[in-house]
Parts: C-alpha cells; structure tokens; sequence
C-alpha cells in the first residue's frame, strides 16, 4: 500500500522556549512558529527530543502539544512528540526487536492518527533493524520512519525493503541528501529551527529534480548543521 507522506521537506524539530522558571514561554513560542511558517518550514514536531520533552511534566507535555495544534491551526501538520519510557505513555527506552514489535503495535492499536516511528540509537541504546521497519510497515497507520542511526546502508536496506509502504525521513542533519538519494521523503531538523528557509530549500530543490542545487545548499550547510551538535542537544541549537 502507498502511505502518503505526513509531510515531504523539511520538519522543524522544535526547540520549547522556556522562562527562567522552567516553565514554557507561550508568547516567544507564538514568534517563534510564525517564524518558522513564514520561512517555509514544512511541518513542526512539538515536543520532541529538541523540545527537550523528558524535561516535561506530563501535564505540560500535553498542554504544550495540545497549545502547538491550536496555535498552527492547519497552517502546516504538527507531530506531538509522544516518547516516554513506558509503552503505556508510548516509548522511548531499550528493548529487542521483538520488544520493538510488540511496543510499537501497542500503540497503533490504542490510537487512530499516524504514528512515526523514531530510531536514534545514541539515545535509545537500540537500533530498528530494516527487517523490524519491514515488519512494523505492516500496520496500516504507522506512516514512517525518522532514520537517526547514521548508517546511509541500512537506510536504502529499509527502503529497498519496504518501498512505498513506510516513509523515510531524515533524522540527522548531515545526511539530508544522502538520505534523499536512497529514498527519503525529507528531514525532522535541528538545523530548521535556525536556518528553516535554507533547509527547506535543500529537501525542496532535491525533491523538484534539482540535485546539483540540493547538494550545493548541503555542502554549504553541513559545517553549520555539526556545529548544532558541538554540546547535547538542545543546548547548542537555544543558544544559537
């Protein structure tokens, strides 16, 4: 089955302004995704690692997904960062591959929206295999995959093993073309929330036939996509 992408280009994965209190600054975050919307951002996943969700309490997890959903108002689709260390709150802890299974299709069946599956390794301590995506590709609702792992191979394994039936998304900055050229639909950013035009730009031209102008804005972006990275997440990205 073809599964229409939730989004193609460039998603922000966006930082959560915060007072000095820790408590989360509404009115900067109005700016902010004005910002981002006006510069082409094609969707904004809202509490994810970025949105520094583990720091959340539940209560403001939900109300600051809840307050994103509004506040876009269908301007472009959102994703609610949903990770949790407990398959009841949804997942974000070390399993096997058959744990994998049985966590993701726990959540599938307790909800009727699309569901992205997230592999990043660094901060999981476990990989998706492509043969578990394949798997996973199945279930009618789980759309895609953001593909952190770093490995270009296992990329184009996953695509070769699933084509149409589960989008591929880039989860690393540095690899949004290589990932386009082994099948990618795009990209969940840290670069976006500071550069949102220009990564945009990279996914959009790539995705219009314009490879020689998608690698010239990589080449051109790369460094700065690193330097994202010089800290732990978001501290880099906040400061910036």
């Amino acid at each position: 089955i073809m599964k229409n992408p939730i989004f193609t280009g460039a998603a922000v994965a966006i930082i959560t302004p915060m007072n000095e209190d820790g408590t989360v600054n509404y009115d900067e975050f109005a700016k902010f995704i004005d910002f981002q919307i006006e510069n082409g951002t094609d969707a904004i996943v809202v509490c994810g690692t970025t949105g520094e969700s583990s720091t959340l309490k539940v209560v403001e997890h939900n109300e600051c997904i809840r307050w994103c959903v509004e506040y876009v108002n269908h301007r472009v689709p959102v994703i609610a960062g949903t990770g949790s260390n407990s398959t009841a709150c949804a997942y974000y802890n070390k399993t096997s591959q058959r744990g994998l299974i049985a966590h993701y299709t726990a959540i599938h069946d307790a909800t009727n929206l699309p569901i992205i599956l997230y592999n990043v390794p660094s901060r999981t301590g476990v990989n998706i295999k492509p043969e578990t995506a394949a798997e996973l590709a199945k279930l009618p609702r789980v759309n895609g995959i953001k593909e952190a792992s770093g490995d270009l191979d296992q990329v184009a394994k996953i695509h070769e093993l699933c084509g149409d039936e589960l989008n591929i998304w880039s989860g690393n900055d540095d690899q949004i073309f290589d990932i386009l050229e082994r099948g990618g639909k795009g990209v969940i950013s840290v670069l976006s929330n500071i550069a949102p035009k220009e990564t945009h730009e990279i996914v959009a031209s790539y995705l219009n036939g314009d490879r020689k102008t998608s690698k010239e804005l990589m080449d051109k972006y790369v460094k700065l996509a690193k330097a994202m990275f010089v800290d732990v997440n978001p501290i880099p990205v906040k400061e910036a």
